[in-house]
């Protein structure tokens, strides 16, 4: 259980999102911390700055992830999957049981890293279906849901909205809208994507602009948490930013940087 404050002693909570593989920072991520919060991607499964890294590469080859994310990064997406599609038709196995092998792998390490206590919801590219199988004693796991630490309300509500990206967790707009209502006033507000402001959303270095979420943008307006904490857009063009008494903090690309964002009080 987290801690709750007492007296005149605060509380400190780690805060990571994308950690997309990075298990060894993972593991000293709560280092001097009463919690960590993980905001989902603990998966990798293509590394957009090093093509080597990956289920991709590891499954077809560096010079092929070198072409996939060329398409991808110039939003060609039919012809990345069709692309996709002539490779896996050329190793004659079965895709879902492949990547689902992959993952496991990443999901067993990972898991194992987090420290007690964390509280972890979905990103996009994770596959809730195998989180139970993995999340051991001292790691809640949370969607659409609420948890005390240290007096404040945390709500936290996972995965992303559709795109051509056809990533693994993807929802409707109305499913991820039902959710950013069933976790209601908190203070602070946790989700793996962040809302609908163009700031935000847009990445500099891949060049486009990520799905956000209007209704996450709505629920900030209307119920004004004291922070809302996301991740998602790797290299945003604004990482935090001032909505109403809202402070919304893009916690950062943790495979990259290896560092949490702490939030104390």
């Amino acid at each position: 259980m987290a801690s709750t404050r007492t007296g005149n002693r605060r509380t400190r909570v780690h805060v990571v999102s994308d950690v997309h593989g990075n298990a060894r920072d993972l593991a000293r991520a709560g280092d001097g911390a009463d919690a960590l919060v993980c905001l989902g991607d603990l998966v990798l499964f293509l590394d957009y700055a090093d093509h080597s890294r990956g289920i991709f590469p590891d499954l077809f080859g560096k010079e092929n992830a070198d072409r996939i994310v060329e398409l991808r990064t110039a939003r060609r997406f039919a012809e990345a999957r069709e692309f996709g599609a002539r490779l896996w038709g050329g190793i004659g196995t079965d895709r879902a049981a492949a990547i689902e092998k992959a993952v496991r792998r990443q999901y067993e390490e990972l898991f194992a890293a987090f420290p007690t206590p964390t509280y972890a919801t979905y990103g996009n590219v994770d596959m809730p279906q195998l989180w139970r199988e993995y999340a051991r004693p001292g790691t809640t796991v949370l969607d659409g849901q609420r948890v005390e630490i240290g007096g404040w309300t945390f709500g936290f509500v996972g995965g992303g909205l559709r795109t051509p990206m056809r990533t693994p967790y993807e929802i409707g707009d109305e499913e991820y809208a039902a959710k950013i209502e069933a976790v209601g006033e908190v203070d602070v507000l946790c989700t793996h994507i962040p809302p609908e402001v163009p700031e935000l959303v847009y990445d500099t270095v891949a060049r486009r602009f990520e799905r956000g979420s209007r209704a996450l943008l709505d629920a900030i307006r209307r119920t004004r948490p004291r922070y809302a904490l996301f991740g998602h857009v790797h290299q945003p063009l604004a990482r935090r930013m001032r909505i109403g008494v809202t402070e919304c903090v893009n916690v950062g690309h943790f495979a990259g940087t290896g560092t949490p964002w702490a939030l104390e009080w």
